[in-house]
């Protein structure tokens, strides 16, 4: 059994995929899981949309429209499944920012399960997760934001595996700055020698 440290540190993003797709009944088993991220208050505050077959192709006329084009984008049929990505905010003492957090941590926690599972995913964002046409066509509320999609299909077959780039983690962890002295007490007067 695969732990979670080496699952992470297998993820890739997949630009290209193949055609095949989970199925409903195995994307609800994984979204069941990843809707367990730290969730202040458990509001709960995401949902997620299904977009398959001619969806994709209305997507792709949507952000066309947003563009300002005609037409319909490709962009949509790039993958056989896209996971729409929606932070749905609460009224609540929560701020909207950390409600925006859980909606993020779910679908990354979500893309690191489907590809635990075998699936390739990217998650693709872009301007037009702002516009009034792509959220017109998502059903999104006033209280809603577009945040992106998880684009899901087969993992194609490499004759080799690409490198992944090491993350240096000296880089990105750190303490708190040093506490300035008070006056008439030295820096070290508050630690035990």
């Amino acid at each position: 059994m695969t732990s979670a440290l080496d699952a992470v540190r297998r993820r890739r993003s997949w630009s290209k995929v193949t055609d095949a797709a989970p199925t409903h009944a195995e994307l609800l088993t994984l979204v069941s899981a990843a809707g367990r991220v730290a969730d202040h208050s458990s509001l709960r505050p995401w949902r997620l949309i299904e977009l398959r077959g001619s969806d994709r192709v209305r997507l792709g006329r949507a952000i066309n429209k947003a563009d300002g084009h005609k037409g319909s984008s490709s962009k949509p049929l790039r993958a056989p499944l896209l996971i729409a990505v929606v932070a749905s905010y609460r009224k609540s003492k929560v701020p909207r920012w950390e409600q925006e957090a859980v909606a993020s941590g779910v679908a990354h926690v979500l893309s690191l399960l489907l590809d635990e599972a075998g699936w390739g995913v990217l998650w693709r964002t872009g301007d037009y997760t702002r516009s009034k046409p792509v959220a017109k066509l998502h059903g999104l509320g006033k209280n809603e934001e577009l945040l992106g999609w998880l684009y899901v299909g087969g993992k194609p077959p490499r004759s080799r595996p690409g490198r992944l780039k090491a993350v240096d983690a000296r880089h990105h962890v750190s303490r708190l700055p040093a506490e300035k002295p008070k006056s008439g007490r030295s820096h070290t007067d508050d630690h035990e020698a």
